[in-house]
C-alpha cells in the first residue's frame, strides 16, 4: 500500500512538473544508452571472451585471474593511476576551492571573466600547447628557459624520456581539471546567504579564515561533495591527456593507466571481455573512493 502511493505521488509529481522532465528527457535518454546500458552490460562480458565478432564464450574468471597474476602492465598501470590520483585528485580539489574562494572577493564585474578564464582549460584542446612548453629540441619554452637560466646544459625530452613522461601527463591534467568541480564550487560560494555572514561577525568571527571554516565549508556541503565525486572520477579514468602527450603506449609504459589499458584491450585489440573486466575493477574502486568520500564530508550534507 505504501508503495503504491509512493509511485502515485511520483507520478503526481511528474505531471505538476513536466516541463523540467521534459527539459531533461533528452540529456536522460543519451545518458542511459550511453552510459547507464553499457556499465550493465559490461558486467556479463567481464566473464566472457568476446572479440566483437564471434558470440561471447564464457570464461569465468579467466580474465581477472590474468589481469591479476600474469599481465604485469595491468598491475603497473594499477600504480600509474594510483600516484595520478594522489596528485591530480587532492591537489586538483584544493585548487578549484581556492580559485572559486579567490574570485569570490574579487569586485563583481570580474567574478565572471576570471571564472570564464580558470574554466577554459577544461574546455580547449591545450594539447599543442603543451606539447611547445615540452618540446625536446633546445627551442621548446621549457627547455630553452631551463638553458638559459643555466639550470640544464642540453635539451631534455620531457616526453619520451620514460622519467618525465609521467610528471608531464600529470602537470597537463592538473590544468585542464578545473571543470564541473571548479564550477560547483563557484555556485557553492554564490549560494550562501549574506545573513550568515552579518550572524557570524556578531558571534565573534573577525576575518576570512575564521568565515571560510565555521560558515563556508558547512554551507557548502553538496557542492563540495559534487565536486569531490567528479575530482575521483577524473583521476582515476584520466588518460586522454598521456594519450594525447606522450603518445600511445608511452615510453616503457611509464604513463599508462588501468583507463588506457581498458582503451587498449577494448579499442585496439577488440578484446571486449578483457577490457570490461579492467574497466569493472576500475568501477569498484571508484566506488569505494566516492563511498569514503561520502563519510568523511557526511556531517556537511543532507546525504
Amino acid at each position: 500500500m505504501a508503495d503504491r502511493k509512493k509511485a502515485g505521488d511520483l507520478w503526481k509529481s511528474i505531471k505538476k512538473n513536466k516541463a523540467c522532465y521534459a527539459m531533461i528527457a533528452p540529456f536522460m535518454i543519451f545518458f542511459v544508452i550511453f552510459t547507464v546500458i553499457p556499465v550493465v552490460m559490461s558486467v556479463p562480458v567481464g566473464f566472457t571472451d568476446f572479440n566483437m565478432v564471434q558470440i561471447p564464450e564464457f570464461v569465468g574468471l579467466s580474465n581477472y585471474t590474468t589481469l591479476f597474476f600474469s599481465d604485469r602492465i595491468f598491475m603497473k598501470s594499477v600504480r600509474i593511476t594510483l600516484i595520478f590520483a594522489f596528485f591530480t585528485g587532492p591537489l586538483s580539489y584544493m585548487l578549484c576551492f581556492l580559485l572559486a574562494w579567490f574570485i569570490e572577493v574579487l569586485p563583481q564585474k570580474l567574478k565572471p571573466v576570471f571564472t570564464l578564464i580558470f574554466y577554459m582549460p577544461s574546455m580547449a584542446n591545450v594539447y599543442t600547447v603543451w606539447k611547445l612548453i615540452f618540446s625536446g629540441d633546445m627551442n621548446g619554452y621549457l627547455n630553452s628557459f631551463l638553458m638559459n637560466i643555466g639550470f640544464i646544459n642540453s635539451p631534455v625530452q620531457w616526453l619520451t624520456d620514460g622519467r618525465y613522461v609521467l610528471g608531464s601527463a600529470i602537470t597537463v591534467q592538473l590544468w585542464i581539471s578545473l571543470g564541473a568541480g571548479f564550477l560547483a564550487m563557484r555556485a557553492g560560494f554564490q549560494n550562501i546567504d549574506p545573513v550568515l555572514y552579518e550572524a557570524g561577525a556578531i558571534e565573534g568571527i573577525r576575518n576570512r579564515w575564521q568565515e571560510l571554516i565555521y560558515i563556508v565549508i558547512p554551507s557548502m556541503g553538496p557542492q563540495l561533495m559534487f565536486a569531490a565525486v567528479m575530482q575521483i572520477v577524473n583521476s582515476f579514468t584520466a588518460g586522454t591527456a598521456a594519450q594525447n602527450l606522450v603518445g600511445f603506449p608511452s615510453t616503457d609504459y611509464n604513463a599508462h593507466t588501468i583507463m588506457t589499458h581498458a582503451y587498449d584491450y577494448g579499442w585496439v585489440r577488440y578484446e571486449m571481455g578483457y577490457a570490461s573486466a579492467i574497466c569493472m575493477i576500475l568501477f569498484v574502486v571508484m566506488f569505494l573512493c566516492n563511498k569514503l568520500i561520502s563519510r568523511l564530508l557526511k556531517k556537511y550534507t543532507d546525504i
